[in-house]
């Protein structure tokens, strides 16, 4: 339905941002050195003819979205084309409307066509580019879009969501699972967000397969740059409270003695919380229950911190339809990359999955619609990190701030690579720094994301 707050797309701009790690990041058999970021900056119009600019970003993570034994720089390469695909498909778009049905329309209809199409040029007799891969590249456009929306309307991105500046109901955009009596008329994304959040946001330490827990880890390649090297460094550093566990999902021993190391440092230095990721590599739910079953009966003290784990079984969820209630009656259930997008999200719930891990990187306008679907079906959230750095850090605090999540927010771009955010930094200091286990996110002030880019341009 037409509204005097709807926008037009006028015109974009597509740059990309090499960073290096400090240290490596293990992406199941795979180990992440460096990262290319997509960043985008777009103009929109508004019905009175004043124009504004937005920006997104993204980390182009190769490793995660695409996990192949296809060479790394054949999989970079073909996220760097599609991107730039995707530039002119987005700058052709001539449709008025808010930026939620502007990204729904470009993401859930524009974007398999364009994906096809990609695959079918560009791609033939190779590995077609997967579709988590086509959401990372489209994300940064997406992001740059509702940034624009709440520049232009002189208002913050997150008050926009609310019928005054978006007339279709959620009904346009979602179904309710069959058989349930909830309806999405006359519901509205801001009915399921924290509108008015706390500045303190608790903040999750991802704790990597390669990671030194302690000072007997180390074997002198450590970087000497002046910030933590191992586990005990960075919750004494940082105040952690919150450690998520990386795993490998493949060797149960393994898996078992890792999280019980770090359940006993956490029990010494006192971190209440703790979470397990298996990497998608598991195909049996019987191998998660009974590394919590040991758990429960040899160190029920790091059994009990565990607040839920997160997606253990494979990506595509479609072809691996696995019931997986077994798990979920241990511990809460999280999917993370099978929820490309609502519809996926309805799938898990009927396969037992009992909550989300929402990322910007697979879209704004995807996170916001799957928060909202997940909710109202009593799925608890919560928001994950593609460690991102500079800009792309921005939404995807503000998004674990808004969702009401289990317990804040991942955030782990300090941990690897923290120097390519200084310019941010300089703007917003305790954005950039986990301090007493928090972020905070006070300096985000202003319209859209609040990202303060003149400061920040300006900053050296």
């Amino acid at each position: 339905m037409p509204c005097s707050y709807d926008v037009l797309i006028r015109g974009l701009s597509l740059d990309f941002i090499r960073v290096q790690t400090r240290i490596p990041l293990k992406f199941g058999n795979e180990v992440l050195s460096s990262v290319t970021c997509s960043r985008v900056c777009i103009e929109v119009e508004g019905k009175n003819g004043s124009k504004a600019k937005g920006w997104g970003e993204t980390p182009l993570s190769v490793q995660w979205v695409w996990p192949s034994e296809l060479p790394y720089a054949e999989r970079h390469q073909a996220l760097i084309e599609f991107s730039t695909y995707l530039s002119k498909r987005w700058t052709d778009f001539e449709s008025w409307g808010h930026c939620l049905e502007i990204g729904h329309r470009l993401i859930m209809k524009d974007l398999p066509m364009a994906l096809k199409r990609y695959n079918q040029s560009n791609r033939s007799g190779s590995e077609p580019l997967p579709w988590l891969a086509a959401l990372v590249c489209t994300s940064s456009f997406d992001l740059a879009l509702h940034d624009a929306y709440g520049v232009l309307h002189s208002v913050p991105t997150y008050q926009t969501y609310q019928p005054e500046f978006l007339p279709t109901d959620l009904s346009a955009f979602l179904d309710p699972a069959p058989n349930t009596n909830f309806s999405f008329r006359n519901r509205y994304p801001a009915d399921f967000l924290v509108l008015n959040p706390r500045n303190d946001i608790p903040v999750w330490h991802l704790v990597g397969g390669l990671d030194p827990l302690d000072p007997s880890d180390l074997n002198g390649s450590e970087p000497e740059d002046g910030y933590p090297v191992h586990l005990r460094e960075w919750i004494e550093r940082d105040g952690l409270n919150c450690l998520k566990i990386k795993l490998r999902g493949n060797d149960a021993d393994w898996d078992f003695q890792r999280i019980l190391s770090i359940g006993r440092i956490a029990e010494q230095m006192k971190v209440d919380h703790l979470s397990v990721d298996f990497n998608c590599t598991v195909t049996d739910p019987a191998y998660v229950n009974q590394i919590l079953d040991q758990l429960k009966r040899e160190h029920s003290p790091t059994h009990q911190r565990i607040l839920y784990v997160e997606q253990p079984f494979p990506y595509d969820l479609e072809e691996n339809r696995i019931d997986v209630r077994s798990v979920s009656v241990r511990k809460p259930l999280f999917m993370d990359e099978s929820a490309h997008d609502w519809l996926h999200i309805r799938l898990g719930r009927e396969l037992g999955w009992t909550g989300v891990a929402l990322k910007t990187c697979k879209t704004q306008t995807g996170a916001i619609l799957s928060l909202c679907w997940a909710k109202a079906h009593g799925m608890d959230i919560m928001v994950q990190d593609l460690t991102n750095p500079m800009l792309a850090q921005v939404p995807h605090v503000l998004l674990g701030a808004h969702a009401g999540t289990t317990m804040g927010v991942e955030s782990n771009a300090m941990q690897f690579y923290p120097e390519a955010s200084s310019r941010e930094a300089r703007i917003h200091p305790e954005l950039y720094r986990r301090r007493n286990g928090v972020l905070n996110i006070s300096s985000l002030h202003g319209p859209g994301f609040g990202y303060r880019m003149p400061e920040i341009m300006h900053s050296s």
